[in-house]
């Protein structure tokens, strides 16, 4: 194991990006940040984030509509 992770809980993601919890709940549940739910945990994968960070650059992510949604296809 290398020790470094590859998926984040919305904690954790929203230390590694400096975006609240809240506002990272909304744009999951606005399907704009794809998850693997397990339980009730929510894991974010750190490619997917990264990408997304980089596609919505100067956006305001708490407006639905200024927000570019993340696929799987679009962080390959």
């Amino acid at each position: 194991m290398t020790g470094q992770k590859i998926a984040f809980t919305i904690e954790e993601a929203s230390e590694y990006t400096g975006i609240g919890r809240n506002t990272l709940r909304n744009l999951v549940e606005w399907n704009k940040l794809p998850v693997l739910k397990v339980g009730r945990k929510m894991l974010i994968k750190k490619d997917i984030l990264e990408t997304f960070v980089a596609t919505n650059e100067g956006r305001n992510l708490r407006d639905k509509s200024d927000v570019k949604a993340v696929t799987r296809k679009t962080a390959n």
